[in-house]
C-alpha cells in the first residue's frame, strides 16, 4: 500500500488536533487484546485455564517489540507506519468480528488477535517516536500528561464502555426478559416435584419467547434431609447436561478442540503438580450425613417456544433481582438453548435458607441474547473506528522534517542497535534490574487475568455472578478511573519528596490491597456498591504503586541510549505480565478462587525482595525549583 507523503514544509498542525486521537488509538488495541478478549471468551464458555494461557501469549508482541523497532526507523516514515498500522488494526478487528460466528471461532479469533497485537506493538513504536519528532522539547513536556490521560481514556473505553456496549447487545439481540417469582412459606407442602410444562397456546404460534413453569414457584420453609437435596440436584444437573443446557465438565475443558496428549511435560511436571495442589489446597467438602437437615428447594422449568436456526444458540442468564436474599438460585444460572434441545424444558433449582421460618419472596430476572452476534457487532464498531482513525490521521498528522526514511544507513543503524542493546545487559546491577522488572507485579499480573472471570462466574462456582454490563461499569469504568487517579497521585507524591522516599509505600500499595479480592472471594457479597468499593480500592492502590515501576524504568534508562533502554525495559515489563498470567487460570481452576487470591497475596514476597537491593538517588523524581 502506498501512502503519499506531502511536502515537509506543510503548515505545522496544532498538537491538540492529533495527540489525543493518536494516544487514544494506541490504547484501544492493547485493552482489546488484554482485557476485552478475556471477557468475550468467558462469555463464550471457554475455561479459565484456556483463557489465561492463550490470551497471555498476546503479551508477547509488546515483550519483543524492541527487536524490530529498527525496522520502523529504516523503512518509510513513522507517520506512514502510524497510518498503515491503524488500517491493519482495523482489518484485524474486522476479521475477529467475522470469525466469531464460525464453529472454530476460538482458534481463528486468536490468530487475528495475534495480528492485532503485533500491529498494535508496531503502532506504539511509531507513535512514541513520532511524538518526539513532531513536537519541540517544550511541547513534549507540556503534552506528556495529555497523552497519558487519553491513553487512560482508551482503557476506560475498552474495559468499561465497550463491555457495557457488548452487554447491551447481548440483551437487546435476545428475547424479552423473563421474571421468576419464588415465594417461601411454612404452610407450603414439603413435597418436591418436577413442574408440569403446558403445551404452547395456538395463539402464540410463531412467537419466540421463554416460558416459565410455574408462574409462581413455592418453597416450603420446612427443612429436608441433605440426601434428598443431593438426589434431586443430581437428577436436575444430569438432565440439563444430557440435553446440552449446561456443559459437561470434560466438554468445557476441551471446548477449544485441543486434544489432551500424554506428553512428557504433562506426565512428569503438570499432572503431578496439579495433583499435589488439589490434594493440599483444593477446598475439601466435609462429609455430611444424609439425615442432616438443609434448606428446602423447588424446581422451575424454562422452555423456548420456537426452534432456533441451526448452529444458533440462545443463552439465558438468570440472576437475583430483588426481594429476600434468603432465597437463592442453586442450579441453572446459565442455560443454553439451541435447535437440538428447544423442545425440552430446562430445569432450575431454588433453595431457601435453612434458618428461614417466615413467609417471604424473591424475584429473579432472566435475560437472553445472541452472545456471538453481540460481540461480532462490538468488534465491527471497533474496526470502523480504526479505519476512521487512519483516514483522519492521514490528513491531520504533521510532516516533521526529521521524520525521514533512513534505509541507506541500515548497516550502521543495525550495528549501533546491537551495541546499544548490549550496553543495557552489561550493567553491574542488571540482575537486580531484571528481577525488579519481572517480579514487582507478580501478584497483580495473575489477579488482572482472573478478576473479570471471577466477577462473571456464577456464585456456586465461587464467583460473584455479575453480568457483563456490571463488570464493564464496576471494573472497567470506576476501576480505571480509580487507577488513573492513583497514578496521578503517585506522580504528584514522587515529585514532592522523591522516588526513593515513596518506594516502599508504593510497594505496599500495589500488593496489600489484594486483600479486597480475598474478602470478595470468601464473603461473595451481593451488594454491588460494596463490590465496587473493593474494586476501586484495589485499582487506586495499583495506580499509586505502579508509579514506582514507571519511575524506576525511567531511572535505569537515563543516559545516552535512554530511548532504546526504555524500550528494552518495557519489553521486560510486558514479559513480567505475560508469564504469570499464563498459568493463573490453570492454578485458579485447581485451587478455587478463595485459595487463588490468598496465593496472590503471598506473591508479594518475591516482588519485595529485589526492592531491598535497588539503589536510587534520593533527589530523583523531585521537581526541580526554577532558578
Amino acid at each position: 500500500m502506498a501512502i503519499k507523503e506531502t511536502n515537509s514544509t506543510q503548515k505545522q498542525r496544532n498538537p491538540w488536533a492529533w495527540i489525543p486521537t493518536l494516544y487514544f488509538a494506541e490504547g484501544i488495541p492493547y485493552v482489546v487484546a488484554m482485557t476485552v478478549a478475556v471477557i468475550m471468551f468467558k462469555r463464550f464458555g471457554i475455561s479459565n485455564t484456556d483463557i489465561a494461557l492463550y490470551t497471555s501469549w498476546l503479551y508477547l508482541p509488546w515483550v519483543i517489540k524492541p527487536l524490530w523497532s529498527p525496522i520502523v526507523d529504516l523503512l518509510k516514515t513513522k507517520r506512514w507506519w502510524i497510518i498503515f498500522m491503524q488500517l491493519v488494526i482495523g482489518a484485524s478487528l474486522g476479521a475477529v468480528a467475522l470469525s466469531i460466528p464460525l464453529p472454530g471461532f476460538f482458534k481463528i479469533s486468536l490468530i487475528f488477535l495475534w495480528l492485532l497485537a503485533f500491529s498494535s506493538a508496531t503502532h506504539d513504536i511509531a507513535a512514541d517516536g513520532f511524538y518526539m519528532l513532531g513536537l519541540d522539547e517544550h511541547q513534549q513536556t507540556y503534552f506528556v500528561g495529555i497523552r497519558s490521560t487519553f491513553y487512560r481514556i482508551a482503557m476506560i473505553t475498552g474495559q468499561g464502555l465497550l463491555i457495557i456496549l457488548a452487554g447491551f447487545f447481548e440483551t437487546s439481540t435476545g428475547l424479552p426478559p423473563i421474571e421468576i417469582n419464588v415465594s417461601a412459606n411454612p404452610a407450603y407442602s414439603k413435597e418436591i416435584q418436577l413442574p408440569e410444562v403446558a403445551p404452547q397456546s395456538p395463539a402464540n404460534k410463531g412467537q419466540t419467547f421463554f416460558a416459565v413453569f410455574p408462574q409462581q414457584a413455592e418453597i416450603s420453609t420446612q427443612n429436608i434431609p441433605s440426601a434428598k437435596l443431593d438426589s434431586i440436584r443430581k437428577v436436575v444437573t444430569e438432565y440439563n447436561q444430557a440435553n446440552k443446557f449446561i456443559p459437561l465438565q470434560s466438554e468445557n475443558q476441551t471446548k477449544t478442540g485441543t486434544k489432551k496428549q500424554g506428553s512428557w511435560w504433562s506426565k512428569s511436571i503438570s499432572s503431578p503438580l496439579k495433583n499435589f495442589l488439589k490434594d493440599k489446597f483444593q477446598a475439601k467438602v466435609k462429609p455430611v450425613s444424609g439425615n442432616t437437615l438443609v434448606g428446602n428447594i423447588t424446581v422451575v422449568a424454562i422452555k423456548l417456544s420456537e426452534k432456533p436456526e441451526e448452529n444458533k444458540e440462545m443463552v439465558l442468564n438468570v440472576k437475583f433481582r430483588n426481594g429476600d436474599n434468603s432465597i437463592r438460585i442453586l442450579e441453572g444460572e446459565r442455560l443454553t438453548f439451541n435447535s437440538t434441545n428447544q423442545d425440552k424444558p430446562a430445569y432450575l433449582l431454588f433453595q431457601c435458607d435453612p434458618k428461614l421460618a417466615r413467609s417471604t419472596q424473591a424475584s429473579f430476572k432472566g435475560t437472553s441474547g445472541n452472545i456471538h452476534l453481540a460481540w461480532s457487532i462490538t468488534f465491527v464498531i471497533l474496526a470502523v473506528m480504526f479505519v476512521l482513525f487512519s483516514f483522519y490521521h492521514r490528513f491531520i498528522l504533521p510532516h516533521p522534517k526529521s521524520d525521514q526514511q533512513t534505509a541507506s544507513q541500515g548497516q550502521n543503524l543495525f550495528k549501533e542497535f546491537f551495541k546499544t542493546f548490549g550496553s543495557f545487559f552489561r550493567r553491574k546491577d542488571i540482575g537486580v534490574i531484571i528481577a525488579f522488572l519481572m517480579l514487582y507485579r507478580f501478584g497483580e499480573a495473575q489477579l488482572i487475568k482472573m478478576a473479570s472471570p471471577f466477577m462473571l462466574d456464577p456464585r456456586n462456582l465461587g464467583g460473584l455472578g455479575l453480568t457483563t454490563g456490571d463488570v464493564g461499569l464496576l471494573y472497567g469504568t470506576f476501576g480505571i478511573l480509580a487507577l488513573t487517579a492513583g497514578g496521578i497521585l503517585g506522580g504528584i507524591a514522587a515529585s514532592t519528596k522523591g522516588f526513593k522516599y515513596w518506594l516502599w509505600w508504593m510497594v505496599l500499595a500495589i500488593n496489600v490491597p489484594h486483600l479486597a479480592y480475598v474478602y470478595l472471594a470468601f464473603a461473595q457479597p451481593e451488594n454491588q456498591l460494596l463490590i465496587g468499593l473493593c474494586v476501586v480500592l484495589e485499582q487506586f492502590s495499583y495506580g499509586f504503586g505502579f508509579t514506582a515501576y514507571m519511575l524506576y524504568m525511567i531511572y535505569i534508562s537515563e543516559g545516552k541510549n535512554k530511548t532504546a533502554h526504555f524500550a528494552i525495559a518495557t519489553g521486560f515489563m510486558a514479559l513480567g505480565m505475560m508469564l504469570p498470567g499464563m498459568f493463573s487460570g490453570w492454578l485458579q481452576e485447581i485451587i478455587g478462587y478463595q485459595n487463588f487470591f490468598v496465593w496472590v497475596m503471598l506473591c508479594m514476597i518475591p516482588g519485595m525482595i529485589p526492592v531491598f537491593f535497588i539503589k536510587v538517588k534520593p533527589e530523583f523524581g523531585i521537581k526541580k525549583k526554577e532558578q
